[in-house]
């Protein structure tokens, strides 16, 4: 806990420093990868232009991942990764709630890609991917001496290092308001869950919804849960290690039964609005803009990509603060994130490998940051942070205590995450109730446990 408080102490130090000489979170000064002031290295960590370039190989890198893994930044960099090496990325994007699925089926199959994309997790990387079998050990890659050690540690399972991460260490996930909308209804941010109805019913009042909740995802509706880790903590210390241990159940747990009762009365007081079950995460740029929901939970990048992606919308027109359940007012952190593995089956590991290392240079991570919206900053060091003053003033306000999230902090939480989703999805149509779904958690985690032969849950 005090390692992670340190990192994002350290953030906000870098960042306000490099606040000044930022950028405003939006791309209009962002290079093509083809620019010479954002030109992408090769492997060796010089530019492709001061070397003669290698001998080209004739090779297709399959690349499985989950939407809205792989950025549109990558994919410009894997075309200059092809431009120097020959070697190309057949990316193979699969939607959210089938990714899961599709990769185990084609592992069962013998058909793993080469690379595949997967959620980082010290104690999932066994029961979810078998990593020992069918994943390369990275643990003597040059990046591995410089990715932060938090996110390091997430990808490590037996002592070995299994996946590249490459992500925002600042992309928490918290609530975006829109300050237009609260500046005319005279709504001020909530500091408790008390203050965030009544500022839901006022929004409603006034024919707007006021939270964009896109649950047919099948996985965005869930993280309202388990991202309150240092909320819980706050309220029953000790709590995630009794879980861990398993000297405490989900169900038994107050704190936990409150904070999904309270967002089951958001949806039942209709805050979430009709078309919640339909509403989809790839349209939250645009419902966002158009000024048809107030509020969405979403990490702190959202305003620069609907500056983006919507013309004539503006990052300075939405705001922050943290998810308000249990009256919650601290920020979690994750440095578990999506990550990259090479399959141990895969004929071309060490093509694989020479692409991950191309990724991980400091100009094509810089390039990687300055081209994607969603993202303010990288779990790298020499990367320059791109926090506007909204942005830097969250962190300044809600960063000085933070936590762990419980799908990272809590074992055989998240390989059941689609499940819970099911699970929350009947509570939101009332065929579960809370306690009813806290229960169902315990039963897999049971299951998990006793298949990983858990000497707790003897």
């Amino acid at each position: 806990m005090k390692k992670i408080a340190s990192t994002l102490l350290v953030l906000g130090l870098v960042s306000g420093i490099l606040g000044a000489c930022g950028t405003n979170g939006n791309n209009e000064n962002s290079n093509s990868p083809s620019d010479s002031s954002a030109n992408p290295t090769n492997e060796s960590g010089t530019s492709s232009n001061e070397n003669s370039a290698p001998a080209k190989k004739d090779v297709t890198l399959s690349y499985l991942a989950s939407q809205d893994w792989i950025k549109d930044s990558e994919m410009k960099l894997a075309e200059k990764f092809e431009e120097q090496t020959g070697v190309h990325i057949d990316y193979q994007i699969v939607p959210s709630d089938q990714y899961s699925n599709v990769l185990k089926a084609k592992m069962a199959a013998g058909e793993a890609p080469d690379i595949f994309g997967g959620q980082s997790g010290k104690f999932d990387l066994g029961p979810l991917y078998d990593v020992e079998n069918n994943a390369v050990d990275l643990t003597n890659e040059e990046w591995v001496k410089r990715e932060d050690p938090l996110y390091i540690e997430q990808a490590t399972w037996n002592s070995k290092v299994y996946a590249l991460t490459i992500w925002d260490p600042s992309s928490s996930w918290i609530m975006v308001y829109n300050k237009k909308i609260f500046a005319d209804l005279g709504l001020n941010v909530p500091h408790s869950y008390a203050e965030f109805l009544a500022a839901c019913e006022k929004i409603k009042a006034s024919g707007v919804t006021p939270i964009y909740e896109p649950v047919s995802d099948g996985w965005h509706h869930v993280l309202w849960f388990p991202e309150l880790g240092v909320r819980y903590q706050e309220q029953d210390p000790g709590l995630a290690d009794k879980l861990i241990k398993n000297q405490e159940k989900f169900e038994d747990a107050a704190v936990l039964e409150q904070s999904l009762t309270q967002f089951n009365e958001l949806t039942q007081k209709g805050y979430f609005g009709e078309n919640a079950l339909s509403n989809t995460y790839v349209d939250t740029e645009k419902n966002m803009a158009a000024g048809k929901y107030a509020m969405t939970l979403y990490t702190i990048g959202l305003p620069a990509q609907i500056e983006s992606a919507v013309p004539g919308s503006h990052a300075s027109d939405y705001g922050f603060f943290p998810i308000p359940l249990n009256d919650n007012q601290d920020l979690n952190v994750n440095p578990a994130a999506p990550s990259k593995f090479i399959s141990s089956t895969s004929k071309h590991i060490e093509e694989a490998k020479q692409y991950f290392a191309f990724l991980a240079q400091p100009e094509n991570m810089q390039y990687y940051l300055d081209n994607e919206p969603k993202f303010t900053a990288l779990n790298f060091p020499g990367v320059k942070a791109k926090f506007n003053a909204d942005q830097q003033e969250f962190f300044d306000t809600y960063g000085k205590k933070t936590g762990t999230v419980y799908q990272t902090a809590i074992n055989y939480f998240n390989p059941q995450w689609t499940d819970i989703g099911k699970d929350m999805s009947a509570m939101m149509v009332k065929q579960l109730t809370p306690k009813d779904v806290l229960k169902n958690i315990d039963k897999r985690r049971e299951q998990q446990a006793k298949t990983a032969k858990d000497a707790n849950w003897k």
